[in-house]
């Protein structure tokens, strides 16, 4: 079993910035996958950022270049900047150890962008 805290999220103004953490723990192999997907109402989840335990980012085409995610053993952390109404949204913590391996989520977090 793996555990997923997740914190961060809030209120912030078109342009700002703000940093989600995501800490693993539990059952937690040499070889992982964390990172964040986002679900905004009326839209399907989708991709924010991913990394690898051995350091590989994957970006979402709609947060390349305005995020940043980075890895610390098996905490993550998101690096909002430049952020608009459209990053509105809840954004769940995701773990997965492996491939093949089923993931665990977060109970999730909201982020709001708006004056």
């Amino acid at each position: 079993q793996v555990q997923l805290v997740e914190s961060g999220g809030g209120l912030v103004q078109p342009g700002g910035s703000l940093r989600l953490s995501c800490a693993a723990s539990g059952s937690i192999f040499s070889i992982y996958t964390m990172g964040w997907y986002r679900q905004a109402p009326g839209k399907q989840r989708e991709l924010v950022a991913v990394i690898t335990s051995g350091g590989t980012a994957t970006y979402g085409d709609s947060v390349k270049g305005r995020f940043t995610i980075s890895r610390d053993n098996a905490k993550v952390y998101l690096q909002m900047n430049s952020l608009n109404s459209e990053d509105t949204a809840v954004y769940y913590c995701t773990f997965k150890n492996g491939i093949r391996a089923s993931p665990y989520w977060g109970q999730g977090t909201q982020v709001t962008v708006s004056s």
